[in-house]
């Protein structure tokens, strides 16, 4: 049999765990190849062979070994055909695919089209419905709170505002856990938007008794006043995503405006997503990349496998599609404990 295996989207702490773990746990007479940079691996066939050799020791690396793009073959001319054609090519009898919401999505209509194919999700937002954690998200996590705590000394050194924006474009996980975990003073993420003034008053309140704060707030918030989220709308991705970014200088302006207030803005964007996975992130990704493996030894095809508690269970690739799995109110609730 051979099975092959791409990641797509944006790269995360992780990946690299799945990959071996798929390749390592597969029979000797299973041969992995991997495919290189995405969808579009598959669209311009590069492609490479994995080994137990190629795998060993991958799992603590940042990044994908196999590379990564953004690329949506039902946009590209002819996409779909030449992936359809490269995958009898490459005689490939299952096809891995990892990835999030766009990356699946394609998958999805992909298995339309006869491909028989696994999902396991992929998210540094942790936004795939039906799954309780996503690899990546605990490290970008711990990044996010470590930078938080470390902003807290220099915000009250100066008597600051520090503005540090995070990764999230429609779910606020990792600001509000980063947030929660290293006491940010303020968490705005996009499913809970605020008026400016709202800003204001809490961070006025805050100022006049401890003279510093920190606000986490992430890239996909959006002020009540505001039409659209913050970003570069001359930019987007293959899958109409405009590129974010800029909602922390925007408030940072605006509030020292309104309230005199000294002001600064920290972006990590990237360093989120970069760097060593977590224990938790490496032993995930483990679990993930094994049980793919063994979905497609059963011919299961048309899942995705899934944490559910302690367990990984599997469930159709369309379940983790249908919807985001945004930030509750009750657990929001619990950050607003502790603004001001």
């Amino acid at each position: 049999m051979r099975v092959g295996i791409l990641t797509g989207g944006g790269d995360c702490p992780g990946l690299n765990a799945v990959i071996r773990g798929i390749v390592r746990s597969s029979n000797e007479d299973t041969e992995i190849i991997g495919i290189m940079q995405g969808w579009k691996g598959l669209i311009d066939l590069e492609y490479t062979s994995l080994t137990d050799q190629d795998v060993e020791g991958i799992h603590i690396l940042g990044g994908t070994i196999l590379g990564t793009s953004r690329v949506n073959p039902f946009v590209v001319e002819g996409g779909v055909d030449k992936i359809l054609n490269n995958v009898k090519k490459l005689s490939l009898d299952a096809l891995i695919v990892i990835g999030g919401d766009d990356t699946l999505t394609v998958a999805t209509k992909m298995v339309s089209y006869n491909l028989k194919i696994v999902g396991v999700p992929k998210t540094i937002d942790n936004d795939v419905a039906n799954t309780d954690y996503t690899f990546g998200f605990h490290t970008a996590v711990n990044v996010g709170a470590d930078a938080i705590d470390r902003l807290q000394s220099t915000a009250k050194s100066h008597r600051r505002i520090m503005f540090v924006e995070l990764m999230g474009r429609e779910a606020g996980w990792i600001t509000i856990e980063a947030g929660l975990a290293a006491g940010a003073h303020l968490i705005l993420i996009p499913e809970f938007p605020m008026t400016i003034e709202e800003i204001c008053n809490i961070l006025r309140h805050r100022m006049e008794g401890s003279k510093y704060a920190v606000v986490a707030v992430a890239e996909g918030f959006k002020p009540t006043e505001l039409e659209d989220m913050v970003g570069d709308k001359t930019k987007t991705d293959a899958f109409g995503h405009i590129q974010l970014g800029g909602i922390g200088h925007y408030l940072a302006d605006i509030v020292k405006e309104k309230t005199g207030y000294d002001t600064r803005t920290v972006v990590l964007g990237h360093l989120l997503r970069g760097g060593t996975p977590t224990a938790f992130d490496r032993i995930l990704g483990t679990r993930y990349g094994v049980s793919a493996m063994e979905l497609v030894e059963k011919g299961d095809f048309g899942r995705m496998v899934a944490l559910r508690g302690n367990d990984i269970i599997s469930i159709p690739i369309s379940y983790g599609i249908s919807t985001k799995k945004l930030v509750p109110f009750e657990y929001y609730r619990l950050a607003q404990t502790f603004f001001g």
